[in-house]
């Protein structure tokens, strides 16, 4: 063993003990606010709860997303997507048929999802270019220019 170090703890170091322990209760508050202006309101709700008389003034333009909104809300034309006709519903329900085919063994014909023939069927879908010239390769169709 090395001569400095004693096998013992240091005199000065005391147990605790459990009547040394300090069991006043300690009460934790927020901190006020400091400097500023003091009994001024920063809010309007606040101004208007303490009674103060408020004036408020509506921005004009306040940014870029207020100008789209304005322009959204003085449109009066009325958008829709295009859809695909009734005669090109009925050409594709017809050649599917002739070809007794169900709606998906074409969509696979055409490494399509089911619902694809199906929006197209019922008219509800946009139509693409790629997809009606499928579906003329397959059903042997004319579609594009039909009205």
């Amino acid at each position: 063993r090395a001569p400095w170090r004693l096998a013992t703890s240091p005199p000065h170091r005391k147990r605790p003990n459990k009547m040394d322990q300090d069991w006043k209760p300690v009460v934790l508050t927020k901190k006020k606010p400091t400097g500023g202006m003091n009994g001024v309101p920063k809010s309007a709700d606040a101004a208007r709860r303490m009674g103060l008389q408020v004036d408020t003034v509506k921005k004009q333009g306040a940014g870029y997303n207020a100008q789209r909104m304005g322009k959204l809300e003085n449109e009066t034309e009325e958008l829709s997507h295009a859809k695909v006709e009734g005669a090109v519903k009925k050409a594709i329900m017809q050649g599917r048929l002739a070809k007794k085919m169900t709606q998906a063994q074409l969509a696979q014909q055409i490494n399509e999802k089911p619902q694809i023939i199906q929006e197209y069927e019922s008219g509800k879908a946009i139509p693409n270019q790629q997809i009606l010239s499928k579906l003329e390769r397959i059903l042997g169709v004319k579609l594009r220019g039909l009205k």
